[in-house]
C-alpha cells in the first residue's frame, strides 16, 4: 500500500510513475475520497464533542433541579447525526481502501524505462553455454528415458499441470530443495521456517496477490483459504501486525513450499513439461530490514540466490526489469534466468525484490529505532533462492551425456548427493 501522505504532496510524479507500470488507477478520484475522509474525521469529532457537552449538561441540569428534556433531547438528536455520520464515514473509508488496495508499488528512481520484458536490461552473466558433441535432448525426453517425470499420470490424478515426479527424477527434486535450504542457512545466516501452505485473505492481501490477482489463486470457499502461490505470503505474515526492535533487524527468513498458481494467463505461452505448471516446488528467501540499508540487501539477496547456480556449475545472466515489466508490489527487481541448451533458451528461476515499504503498510509490519522513537514501517525484500522445475530442466540438460545419462561433476554430485541418473 501506498503512502496517503505522499501522494497528497508528488500527485503529479505519483501519476508518472504509475504510468510507467502500465497502471491507469484514477488518482484524482483517490485525493477526493481522502479528502472527503478527513472532512467527515473532522465533522465526527466536533458532533462527538458537542454531545459529549450535551450529556455533561444533562447532568449540571439534574443536579441543580432543574428541568433536563432539552439537554436530552439534543444528545439524542446529536447522537443520532453523529451515527448517520460515523456510517458515511465508513462507507466513504472502504472505497478509498478499496481503491489503495488496488495500486501498484511505484517503481524505484533507479529502475529503467520501459514497456515490457523486450525493454529489461542484462546485468552480468556466468559461465558459458555448454558445448556438446551432439544434440542435446530437452527435458521432456531425458525425463521420459530415464522415467524422471510421468505427466499422463499426474493429468489423470490432478490434471494438466500437475507433474508426478518418479524414481530419480523425486530423488533429485528432494535433493535440490534440501541442498538449497543447507546452503542459505549455514553459508548466509537465514533462519529456516516451515510454514503453512493455507493462508488467510489478510495474508494474501499483504504481499499483493490480493484483491488484484484473485483469479491467480486456488481458494477453498467453505473455510475461505488460499493455497499459497509462493512462501512468501505466509513468511511475510510472520510478523504482520507486530512491532520490532531495530536492533533484530535485519531479519533473515528461508522457506521451502509447494507453491500453487493457476497461471490464468498463460494461454499462448509455452507449458511443455515443467516449464510452466500449477503445482512447483521453490525455496524462498525473505528479508526485513530498514528503509536506509534495504537496497544494500537487495543487491546481497540477488547474489545469494546466484550461489545456488554457481554451486550447480549453470549458466546463467541477471537481467535487471524495467518499470513496465516490474511486478505490482515491487519497486525493484532483478530476475535470474538460466540457460537450458535442450530448450535453447534462457528459463527464469528467481526474481529477487524490494517492496520497500509497500508489504509493512498492508500488513503494518513496523519496527522501532529505540524507545523513545515513534514506530516506522520497515522495508520487506524476497526472492526465490530458487524454483525449481526449470532449475531441474537447466539442470540434466546441462548435464546430459551422449549414451542418454545424466552425470553431474564432482562438486555438483557433492552438492545434490548424486553423481549419475541412468
Amino acid at each position: 500500500m501506498i503512502s496517503l501522505r505522499k501522494l497528497r504532496k508528488t500527485a503529479k510524479s505519483f501519476k508518472e510513475k504509475l504510468a510507467l507500470k502500465h497502471d491507469e488507477t484514477n488518482v484524482d478520484q483517490i485525493l477526493l475520497l481522502d479528502e472527503k475522509t478527513r472532512e467527515l474525521k473532522t465533522k465526527s469529532n466536533d458532533l462527538r464533542a458537542e454531545r459529549n457537552s450535551a450529556s455533561e449538561a444533562i447532568g449540571d441540569a439534574k443536579k441543580a433541579g432543574h428541568d433536563a428534556s432539552d439537554a436530552i433531547k439534543k444528545t439524542r438528536e446529536l447522537g443520532d447525526h453523529l451515527k448517520e455520520l460515523e456510517q458515511t464515514l465508513k462507507e466513504v473509508e472502504y472505497q478509498l481502501n478499496s481503491l489503495l488496495f488496488q495500486i501498484p508499488n511505484l517503481p524505484h528512481e533507479s529502475v529503467p524505462k520501459g514497456s515490457d520484458e523486450l525493454d529489461n536490461i542484462e546485468i552480468r552473466s556466468w559461465g558459458k553455454k555448454p558445448v556438446f558433441s551432439f544434440h542435446p535432448k530437452n527435458h521432456l525426453d531425458l525425463g521420459d528415458a530415464l522415467e524422471l517425470f510421468d505427466f499422463q499420470r499426474g493429468a489423470k490424478i490432478s490434471g494438466s499441470g500437475f507433474p508426478l515426479y518418479t524414481g530419480q527424477g523425486a530423488k533429485l527434486e528432494r535433493a535440490l530443495i534440501n541442498g538449497m535450504i543447507h546452503h542459505h542457512e549455514y553459508a548466509f545466516g537465514f533462519k529456516e521456517l516451515f510454514p503453512p501452505v493455507l493462508v488467510r485473505k489478510e495474508s494474501m492481501e499483504t504481499t499483493g496477490q490480493l484483491p488484484k490477482f484473485k483469479e491467480d489463486m486456488y481458494h477453498t470457499e467453505i473455510d475461505n483459504l488460499y493455497l499459497v502461490p509462493t512462501a512468501e505470503v505466509p513468511v511475510t505474515n510472520v510478523h504482520r501486525d507486530e512491532i520490532i526492535d531495530e536492533s533484530e533487524l535485519p531479519i533473515y527468513y528461508v522457506a521451502y513450499s509447494p507453491c500453487f498458481r493457476r497461471e490464468s494467463g498463460s494461454y499462448g505461452k509455452d507449458t511443455r513439461g515443467l516449464l510452466r505448471v500449477h503445482q512447483f516446488n521453490k525455496v524462498e528467501l525473505v528479508k526485513f530490514t530498514t528503509p536506509k540499508s534495504s537496497y544494500d540487501e537487495l543487491e546481497t539477496l540477488t547474489a545469494q540466490a546466484e550461489s545456488i547456480l554457481q554451486k550447480l556449475g549453470l549458466h546463467y545472466r541477471v537481467v535487471e526489469l524495467c518499470a513496465g515489466d516490474l511486478s505490482f508490489a515491487a519497486a525493484k527487481c532483478y530476475d535470474l534466468e538460466i540457460w537450458a541448451p535442450g530448450e535453447e533458451k534462457w528459463l527464469e528461476v528467481s526474481s529477487c525484490s524490494n517492496f520497500e515499504s509497500f508489504q509493512a503498510r498492508r500488513g503494518n509490519i513496523r519496527y522501532r529505532r529505540s524507545e523513545d522513537s515513534k514506530v516506522e514501517f520497515l522495508h520487506t525484500l524476497n526472492g526465490s533462492g530458487v524454483a525449481t522445475p526449470r532449475l531441474m530442466v537447466a539442470l540434466i540438460e546441462t548435464y546430459q551425456t551422449e549414451k542418454g545419462t545424466v552425470f553431474f561433476p564432482d562438486d555438483v554430485a557433492e552438492f545434490l548427493g548424486i553423481q549419475e541418473i541412468s
